[in-house]
């Protein structure tokens, strides 16, 4: 397991705004009385949805609104990786795959665009513009190798063209996720193979279904 800890570089406070307080107070509102700290995990995201990321301020915040200990919080941000505990890009963060079915795919060639765009992972670069890292499966194996960026998933990279989806990140762009080969969700490549007959979903091979003749509930059939 990874040692999580929070920036050196904290802000001097932390406010909600008054969105993300009125969505955190909606998901408190979903628990029964005496229970809202179960909706801790959500708020958090709501802070980072807000900030980029949960800084130590808003940590205090999240365990004031809740009525917990702030050791508590601290325990809960520090233990799930997906609340990032430094700031992160304004443009992008960038998550690369590195398990092994990306890897054996061209994981490799993707972490080489970041370590040559962007220098060494888990930073922000110089212009703020960026953060990258690399980060355990994300559960698209069958589209690999693939990254995070954001909050969306972009699927069947290589070299070439995640560096150009890089690049339209940097130029302010919101490029459409998903397979950037054209496929359909994890379809094969080219379309589906099998299950292609529309017959299969128009009910015309459909077969009718005799009915028996039930007795009345509650009666016993006559002898014949």
């Amino acid at each position: 397991m990874s040692v999580r800890r929070l920036s050196a570089n904290q802000p001097a406070s932390f406010e909600f705004a008054p969105a993300t307080l009125k969505e955190a107070k909606r998901w408190m509102a979903n628990f029964p009385p005496g229970r809202q700290q179960s909706a801790v995990i959500a708020i958090l995201w709501l802070v980072q949805k807000q900030e980029g990321w949960v800084s130590e301020p808003a940590i205090r915040a999240v365990a004031e609104l809740l009525g917990m200990p702030v050791i508590r919080v601290l325990e809960i941000a520090t233990f799930y990786t997906m609340f990032m505990l430094e700031p992160v890009g304004t443009h992008a963060l960038v998550q690369v795959c590195g398990t092994t079915p990306c890897q054996v795919r061209g994981a490799g060639e993707l972490i080489a665009v970041c370590q040559r765009k962007f220098g060494s992972r888990d930073h922000r670069t110089a212009d703020g513009k960026f953060y990258w890292q690399e980060v355990e499966c994300l559960g698209a194996c069958s589209n690999a190798p693939m990254a995070a960026i954001n909050d969306y998933y972009y699927e069947d990279l290589d070299a070439e063209s995640f560096e150009k989806l890089l690049d339209d990140f940097a130029a302010g762009k919101k490029p459409k996720p998903g397979s950037l080969r054209g496929r359909q969700g994890s379809a094969p490549e080219g379309g589906p193979l099998t299950l292609t007959d529309p017959k299969l979903y128009d009910g015309s091979l459909g077969k009718p279904v005799k009915i028996p003749n039930l007795p009345p509930k509650g009666r016993k059939k006559e002898p014949a």
